[in-house]
């Protein structure tokens, strides 16, 4: 169903409606697209947080790494671990390798012990509390055992450990081992000859971990390279954790990923520590910490957004109420006047634009009574057969105001008086004037010049009735408008293009009404309209009627645009031979384009009535 062909009332409903719609989804775009950068906005503050715990937790590995290497390259460490004259281990090196311990141990609040050990199984050792006595339990030997064999020791220069579970001490500790490579140039040069190894002071770790909460329910980890929990905010953690979590996109991991942990969304960091291979830092934060101080500015949206479309639905039904009352009374009364109820008035319903134009339409009506009733007169003293004549003529004047387009006015005015405002009606109420004025112009015969003011007024209507939807052009050759024309021959072609051509295009478009000489001295018109065109079928029928010398009886049915061709066609062709006439040609989505040719007139005899 075409949204034309719609009541006005119901047209204007629809407008508020669609308005309303896309005002909604704009909403709801914006909302989510808020909603998106607030999530964005929290993933990046997290990154940015658990960014800042990563380096720390690396400064403090650096410092642990930095200060083994310090004792496992001094050469006196190391002529330690191959010197066999007891002595001088006791008294020489060994004096000084435990001077040295203690001083990297003292500097360096993440160590908590220091052993070294010899390729022969003998040690020396900094301890910094009871703790240490791990270092010489044999679960301790077994547990390192596994990282001296390691092949990657040497070539990595050094190797973080899981967790040793001390269960009589209740404690949990974590190692950093490290290999001493004879480098001095002695007979056991270039290889390993003994091990440094340091208790991590996990009671500081811990606590730095503590100290990095987030928000109020957030959880913070360091992994091993096994997954196993070595520090976290939660006391609770233990072995592994979240495997199918730590299994996704390492890229996506180290943005940000939300996901759902016991019925919570929860947003996901991962960073991998750069002094530990394979360790990493977790962190969780539940998502709505993050987005929580955007709840009151989401719940004002929202609160804006539906009090926006009810106020649009309260203004919409106002509007209607208040100014389609007047418009429809008025659309009434003009169609007992299309019944030719000639005593019947319109009612002046208000005292705006819609009522001025019911006054105007009124005092219309009781000038065309009064010129009808001034012709009747002067005819009654005239002798009967000329009476006869002048009622003919005046009941011709009466049939050529076409009710359709009177039709179609009006409802453009109506729809005018309901958009715009008295500018538009005055230029529309003027428009019909001179229209009505040319049709019922005593002469036959006019000069092509009042022909194209009649379809310039024309032209002016239906601009403002479609808001300048197409563009519309006259180009009529100077030399040609004080020629003469039969009256009303292009207009209702004009018509014909506007309404079944360009008014169902959704947009743009364009009419151009053209007049010249053409090589035969004829005068050719030539109305052109890139509306949709005419299919073909319908073309070839509407082609075979412009032959007929009475089409209106022609079998099947006949849109209007065929018979009002028609008959233009056969009255030309009736005053001025059968080489004038009309000509139709048509291409789908191309346009259509209708040529009238008449004779030149300089001046020519009064057409027969």
């Amino acid at each position: 169903m075409k949204i034309s062909r719609l009541k006005l009332k119901h047209q204007i409903w629809l407008i508020f409606s669609f308005a309303i719609v896309v005002f909604t989804v704009m909403e709801l775009y914006l909302f989510y697209s808020f909603s998106d950068l607030t999530q964005k906005r929290a993933a990046n503050y997290g990154n940015q947080m658990i960014e800042q715990t990563r380096r720390k937790i690396d400064s403090a590995f650096k410092e642990i790494r930095v200060s083994t290497s310090i004792l496992v390259n001094n050469k006196l460490v190391q002529e330690f671990s191959v010197a066999e004259d007891a002595y001088k281990r006791m008294f020489d090196t060994g004096l000084y390798a435990l001077d040295l311990m203690e001083y990297v141990r003292s500097f360096n609040s993440y160590v908590n012990g220091i052993v070294l050990n010899d390729f022969q199984g003998r040690r020396i050792y900094s301890l910094a509390s009871a703790s240490g006595d791990i270092f010489f339990a044999d679960r301790y030997e077994n547990f390192i055992q596994k990282y001296k064999e390691d092949p990657s020791l040497r070539q990595k220069g050094g190797i973080f450990t899981n967790i040793l579970i001390d269960e009589q001490a209740g404690t949990e500790q974590f190692f950093y081992i490290a290999p001493i490579v004879e480098a001095r140039g002695g007979i056991y040069f270039s290889q390993i000859v003994g091990y440094c190894s340091i208790i991590v002071n996990k009671d500081n770790i811990d606590e730095f971990i503590e100290n990095m909460e987030l928000t109020p329910n957030s959880t913070l980890y360091i992994l091993n390279n096994e997954n196993e929990v070595i520090a976290s905010t939660n006391s609770n953690a233990r072995g592994t954790l979240f495997r199918e979590i730590l299994s996704m996109d390492k890229g996506s991991l180290l943005n940000g990923v939300e996901t759902t942990i016991d019925g919570e969304e929860i947003l996901v960091h991962v960073k991998d520590l750069e002094q530990a291979e394979g360790w990493r830092v977790v962190s969780m934060i539940p998502l709505n910490e993050l987005t929580a101080d955007m709840n009151p500015l989401r719940r004002v949206s929202i609160t804006v957004g539906i009090g926006i479309i009810l106020s649009m639905i309260i203004t919409g039904s106002l509007f209607i109420n208040n100014l389609m009352r007047p418009v429809m009374g008025l659309v009434l009364d003009m169609k007992k006047v299309g019944r030719r109820d000639m005593g019947f008035r319109i009612k002046v319903r208000s005292t705006n634009e819609v009522g001025l134009l019911a006054c105007d339409i009124n005092r219309m009506m009781d000038e065309m009574e009064e010129m009808a009733k001034d012709r009747v007169h002067t005819q009654v003293r005239l002798y009967e057969s000329e009476l006869s004549q002048k009622q003919a003529e005046f009941s011709a004047l009466q049939s050529q105001i076409n009710p359709h387009f009177l039709y179609n006015t009006l409802n453009c005015i109506s729809s005018i008086g309901l958009e715009y405002g008295s500018r538009e009606i005055a230029q529309i109420t003027s428009c019909m004037s001179k229209i009505f004025r040319y049709s019922i112009k005593k002469n036959d015969l006019v000069q092509i010049r009042e022909e194209m003011d009649c379809i310039q007024a024309y032209m002016k209507i239906i601009s403002i009735r479609y808001e300048n939807k197409f563009s519309m052009e006259l180009d009529v050759e100077e030399e040609l408008l004080d020629m003469k024309t039969p009256k009303m021959i292009l207009q209702p072609i004009v018509e014909n293009a506007v309404y079944h051509g360009l008014e169902q295009m959704d947009q743009g478009g364009r009419l151009q009404v053209e007049g010249k000489v053409d090589a035969n001295g004829d005068v050719c018109f030539r109305i052109m309209d890139t509306g949709k065109g005419i299919e073909p079928e319908e073309l070839a029928v509407l082609q075979a009627k412009l032959d007929m010398e009475h089409p209106e009886h022609a079998p099947g049915s006949q849109p209007r645009t065929s018979i009002g061709l028609s008959n233009i066609h056969n009255r030309l062709r009736l005053l001025f031979g059968v080489k004038y006439g009309v000509a139709i040609e048509s291409r789908i989505g191309h346009g259509t384009t209708v040529t009238v040719r008449i004779p030149m007139l300089a001046d020519y005899p009064k057409l027969p009535g």
